[in-house]
């Protein structure tokens, strides 16, 4: 019996260049904690995401507090949509345009 060749898997992988990181966009909100709907054509200009990857830049420069899986608020205005996911939102953000890191706790020092 013959064995069935098997294409080989690709994985696809997006390591960001430079001050940015790959952040994977959360679901947007259809209502308010009060219980009011929000209309499809509401856009507000800062949407919150988690971090996936980091570049090596970002990585080792220590005055960023960012890391891998850090839920961040970032404004979209220069972040560039990746096609790798067809149900995820990924997009490769500037540090720049990163607003907020949200953390549990407050840093030690």
């Amino acid at each position: 019996m013959a064995k069935k060749k098997t294409a080989p898997k690709v994985f696809e992988y997006v390591e960001p260049i430079g001050d940015r990181v790959l952040v994977r966009k959360d679901e947007p909100k259809r209502e308010t904690r009060g219980g009011i709907a929000l209309p499809d054509a509401a856009e507000i200009p800062t949407i919150t995401g988690r971090i996936v990857t980091i570049s090596a830049v970002v990585e080792n420069d220590e005055e960023l507090p960012l890391r891998q899986y850090d839920k961040i608020l970032f404004h979209p205005k220069n972040a560039i949509p990746v096609d790798l996911e067809h149900d995820n939102q990924l997009f490769v953000v500037p540090v720049d345009d990163i607003v907020a890191v949200f953390r549990r706790e407050a840093p030690e020092e």
